[in-house]
């Protein structure tokens, strides 16, 4: 298995009153073929790590490498076309556009990379379909559950078929039930030329990652492997 994602001594300052440095110094290695958990704190830095691996949000020095090439932060037109082919992101809030139904905020993230509009439609339909949800296809997000709307939110993310998927917190708004059935969905997407990282509170959903990283202080604390469960 290759790095897919490799970080270097990755620092992140945000700047108001006073300077809070988020993360300090963090090196670390993602493989391709698995599933990493990202455990800590609220404040350890998970979803500052999401953000800066999505290119969202560039670091304040370190470096970054994607399939072994260097991210220029620089350089917002050719990440966003990375982004979109190849980081598939899901949220915990979901994110749905609300005057849009359930398809149409599937294929609409298809549009990004290509304009073929029947492939689009089409791949959501397969995608729409897989995730057991096709009988809610022309329904707006406010007439969806929550498990639902992160099934959609999952299909969104999958559309473009990303090589990298990255979860934040995304069964934090569900109850128990329907968290385990996200996860089930979440943990098939394993491909070993996929990589999957979500970050979550959850110790019983973290353990079902290959690998467990746990942040605090903006550091790495801890790297173990965890059992599929």
């Amino acid at each position: 298995m290759n790095n897919m994602i490799e970080l270097k001594n990755i620092v992140k300052i945000y700047s108001s009153k006073k300077k809070i440095k988020v993360l300090n110094k963090l090196s670390f290695s993602f493989k391709s073929g698995k599933i990493y958990s990202l455990v800590g704190p609220s404040g350890s830095g998970k979803s500052t790590l999401l953000n800066l691996i999505s290119l969202i949000d560039p670091p304040t020095s370190g470096n970054l490498k994607i399939s072994k090439q260097v991210i220029d932060f620089s350089d917002k037109i050719n990440n966003d076309n990375l982004r979109a082919s190849k980081i598939g992101i899901i949220y915990q809030d979901n994110n749905l556009l609300p005057d849009f139904t359930a398809i149409e905020n599937i294929y609409l993230a298809r549009l990004s990379i290509d304009e073929n509009k029947n492939k689009a439609l089409h791949d959501a339909k397969k995608l729409i379909n897989k995730l057991g949800i096709s009988n809610r296809s022309n329904h707006l997000s406010s007439e969806l559950s929550g498990g639902e709307m992160q099934r959609v939110a999952i299909a969104r993310a999958l559309i473009n078929s990303p090589q990298i998927i990255l979860a934040d917190e995304p069964t934090g708004s569900l109850d128990f039930k329907n968290a385990k059935e996200v996860f089930k969905i979440l943990l098939r997407l394993k491909s070993k030329n996929r990589l999957i990282i979500f970050a979550t509170h959850n110790r019983f959903f973290a353990n079902m990652a290959d690998c467990k990283i746990e942040l605090n202080s903006g550091k790495i604390k801890r790297s173990t492997n965890a059992r599929i469960k």
